[in-house]
């Protein structure tokens, strides 16, 4: 099955070099020759069949599996030479017969009652914490971070994500505000700390949870922060401000009206919720088939086309819309560079297969928001027109007084490595 292989390459790559030795041993060139050259193996003709066919599964199937041996360069040059080479370019018709298959399926992939929605959570989330800790910062936030510069680090640019959307929230001291999707509580720990809030966060993940609320006391805020390990839809309460940070990506198409009827119903009158969630710029798509299985089953990352028609038949008023474009790119550069430097002791937690899944996935990640038309958005949203300033100006002068008040407290890693 190499001709179709060979056939898909050639399609491909265009630019840059690329060797691939099949797998009886004949060596392949791809591209124009042009900057240094990258080289793998298929190790049996079985994976050159699959890869062919539909690549998005089978290509990090290959590689977890051995089936896809490395010669020269990483798994991020091999997928960036390749998603570099197709930007703004068709993709082959077999591959996009696959996709479309996908996109039929989407919602019975992405059925997501109370129940499942956790069972799909626990996959990823009550992994142990110590692989968290070898590649997250210290504040363990697991989402795009906001870089306020280029050479800013991972801490800084985090703790600016925490800022940047506070301020965004407009908060008040004694406000009730609702996280949904809380993690391991960092957010929710920094609006109650900088803020003065009193601070409701909900997670379906039973480590995050429990370490979230053991951040609390540690910190001295359980009297003003509470973890639930609870479904946002169970709750009945309402709350000045809510806010979101990326959970909307394990919601699925078929949940959004329900997500932002229980927003509306959870919101006080003059209230401001702030959705933070990945964003498809090229319309709506399909989840990776092996994203699905191995990292974020039942998830699904949105286009914005197929967000706002929900918020507004919901009688929400959209308020304010941001797109975050390489931020994350650069969040994962760091993921990746971190998780590679104590690869050793990621191993040792698991095993070669998974360090192998973890690397593929970091790593498609970031070409994929660097060369596919990922990205990130954040949608501010009310019940009123009139509870926000006339303009943004607002949002800035909030961030310059956040800003003053997180540049003197103390910045603890309040989870010790398992």
């Amino acid at each position: 099955m190499f001709p179709l292989f060979d056939r898909a390459l050639k399609y491909v790559v265009r630019t840059g070099a690329l060797k691939v030795t099949d797998a009886a041993g004949k060596p392949h060139s791809y591209g124009d020759g042009t900057g240094a050259e990258l080289a793998f193996r298929i190790t049996d003709p079985q994976w050159e069949k699959k890869i062919a066919l539909d690549p998005d599964r089978y290509l990090g199937e290959a590689y977890m599996a051995g089936g896809l041996e490395l010669e020269q360069g990483s798994i991020y040059e091999v997928l960036e030479l390749l998603l570099k080479n197709l930007e703004g370019r068709p993709q082959p018709a077999v591959f996009e017969l696959f996709n479309q298959a996908r996109i039929a399926l989407k919602r019975l992939d992405q059925y997501n009652p109370v129940g499942k929605a956790q069972k799909n959570v626990a996959h990823h989330y009550d992994l142990s914490g110590a692989l968290y800790d070898l590649f997250l910062d210290r504040d363990r936030q697991y989402s795009c971070a906001y870089f306020e510069s280029p050479e800013q680090s991972l801490d800084d640019a985090q703790l600016a994500k925490k800022r940047h959307l506070a301020a965004k929230l407009n908060i008040k001291p004694g406000m009730k505000v609702l996280d949904i999707g809380s993690g391991w509580g960092g957010l929710g720990l920094y609006i109650a700390e900088t803020c003065g809030a009193n601070v409701t966060g909900v997670t379906l993940s039973e480590e995050q949870h429990k370490l979230s609320n053991e951040r609390a006391r540690q910190r001295g805020l359980a009297d003003r922060v509470s973890f639930r390990l609870l479904d946002y839809r169970q709750l009945n309460e309402r709350f000045d401000r809510i806010v979101s940070v990326g959970m909307f990506e394990h919601v699925g198409v078929g949940h959004y009206k329900e997500f932002f009827r229980k927003c509306r119903a959870l919101l006080t009158d003059d209230g401001i919720a702030v959705l933070h969630s990945i964003n498809r710029s090229d319309g709506p798509g399909a989840t990776s088939s092996w994203i699905k299985k191995y990292i974020f089953p039942g998830g699904y990352i949105p286009a914005l086309s197929e967000v706002i028609p929900h918020i507004e038949k919901q009688r929400l008023y959209v308020t304010d819309i941001e797109i975050l474009r390489l931020h994350y790119a650069m969040t994962l550069r760091e993921w990746g560079n971190r998780f590679a430097a104590h690869r050793e002791r990621a191993k040792a937690i698991y095993d070669e297969r998974f360090c192998r899944m973890w690397e593929f996935y970091l790593a498609a990640s970031e070409t994929a928001f660097r060369y596919s038309g990922m990205n990130n958005f954040q949608i501010q949203f009310t019940r009123s027109q009139h509870v926000l300033p006339l303009t943004r100006n607002y949002m800035l002068a909030e961030e310059d007084r956040l800003r003053e008040i997180d540049s003197k407290t103390p910045r603890f890693r309040s989870i010790s490595a398992e």
